[in-house]
């Protein structure tokens, strides 16, 4: 049973290996705004914002294989790298002008890793609160002792891990759906995605890209991210936030959103 809205139109969408994904479709115009979500998580936790930008642009939202109601197919390679190559897949099957890429935590790797495979077709990327982890900045060892615990006791360690990304602006309702919805992923696909995620290194998409890449964050972006990021990309703080901050304060997150687009355009 699908988690989305029934009146949300369906698109669609396959993978290069022939994966079923799952990908809703509103609004009109000549620029895409693609939202991608993060890992465990759900093309459902951006219904506010197809609500919200669907007037002024087209909008999509997929979950990545394995996520919400997407299959899992036969693929044997998970990671960052082959969720891009879906993702511009998707694009390129949307027919898009042009499009605007905007991925939450592992959905902002995804989408820079994507934004290298579209060229000309990307008008810029937002990422998400995406570098709550220090990518780059993390030794084997670090990403070992990190990997561990979902290995051992998935959910909880996912429950671990949404107590630790969030704030006292995060509502307990949120933890909990998340807690609930993050941990039912199979962790046959969810743990080496996971382990990839945590040894990806943005360096080769930011030193290549030659488009506008613009953070919005919460108050949980570590500094030495920060100083990594800055020449790169521009920031915008929304002071207080956890990691969900598009669900926490879907409202308010959605004009900070609209005003970095108008930048983009």
């Amino acid at each position: 049973m699908s988690n989305q809205a029934a009146s949300t139109p369906l698109c669609s969408l396959y993978t290069h290996d022939k994966i079923p994904l799952a990908c809703d479709c509103l609004g009109q115009g000549q620029s895409l705004l693609l939202f991608v979500h993060g890992w465990t998580c759900r093309r459902s936790y951006w219904l506010p914002q197809l609500d919200y930008f669907s007037s002024k642009y087209s909008v999509a939202a997929l979950d990545l294989p394995g996520h919400g109601d997407s299959g899992s197919g036969k693929r044997t390679d998970w990671g960052v790298a082959s969720f891009a190559f879906d993702v511009a897949t998707s694009v390129r099957a949307l027919n898009a002008e042009t499009v605007i890429l905007i991925g939450h935590s592992m959905g902002g790797a995804v989408a820079l890793e994507a934004a290298r495979q579209l060229g000309t077709t990307v008008a810029g990327v937002v990422l998400v609160d995406t570098f709550a982890i220090d990518y780059c900045g993390l030794p084997v060892e670090t990403v070992q002792a990190i990997a561990a615990p979902f290995a051992e006791d998935f959910s909880s360690a996912i429950a671990g891990l949404v107590e630790q990304t969030s704030t006292t602006a995060t509502p307990h309702n949120l933890k909990q759906q998340l807690i609930r919805e993050m941990s039912a992923a199979d962790p046959a696909w969810a743990l080496p995605v996971w382990r990839d995620l945590l040894s990806w290194n943005p360096q080769a998409a930011f030193e290549e890209l030659q488009i506008p890449i613009h953070a919005i964050n919460g108050s949980l972006i570590p500094e030495s991210a920060r100083e990594r990021c800055a020449p790169f990309i521009n920031e915008t703080v929304i002071p207080g936030a956890g990691h969900f901050l598009q669900m926490e304060d879907p409202t308010g997150f959605n004009l900070e959103l609209e005003d970095v687009l108008a930048q983009l355009r």
